[in-house]
């Protein structure tokens, strides 16, 4: 993962985002929209990624089907009803970060009284 100590602490902000917008997904097919979308700048690994889908699994915060694809069993992930309100929290808490890191990357010119 690029700038991998900038991402991770967004991760399962990311992670709730995507299942927000697409419903329900598997694990690869996270991987692969994270990369689609930053255009390979950002490649989510298997090892940051797992761990972080059953610790919000863990905290009620997604939902695990189990289907049969291709004749094998694949894991599909979906908020609960929690996980909506706490994604749009999350998202909230994330845009006023990214807001603060903008003023104190970028300030603008302050006016003295």
């Amino acid at each position: 993962m690029k700038n991998s100590q900038l991402y991770k602490g967004s991760l399962n902000t990311i992670i709730m985002k995507l299942l927000e917008e697409n419903g329900k997904m598997y694990g690869y097919e996270i991987t692969q929209k994270v990369k689609a979308i930053t255009a390979g700048e950002l490649n989510i690994t298997e090892g940051a990624l797992y761990p972080a889908l059953h610790k919000l699994e863990a905290e009620g915060i997604l939902d695990v089907e189990i289907e049969k694809v291709d004749n094998r069993m694949r894991k599909y992930y979906k908020l609960t009803e929690a996980g909506e309100k706490e994604t749009i929290n999350r998202l909230s808490e994330l845009e006023d970060f990214i807001r603060n890191m903008q003023s104190l990357v970028n300030p603008k010119p302050s006016l003295e009284f």
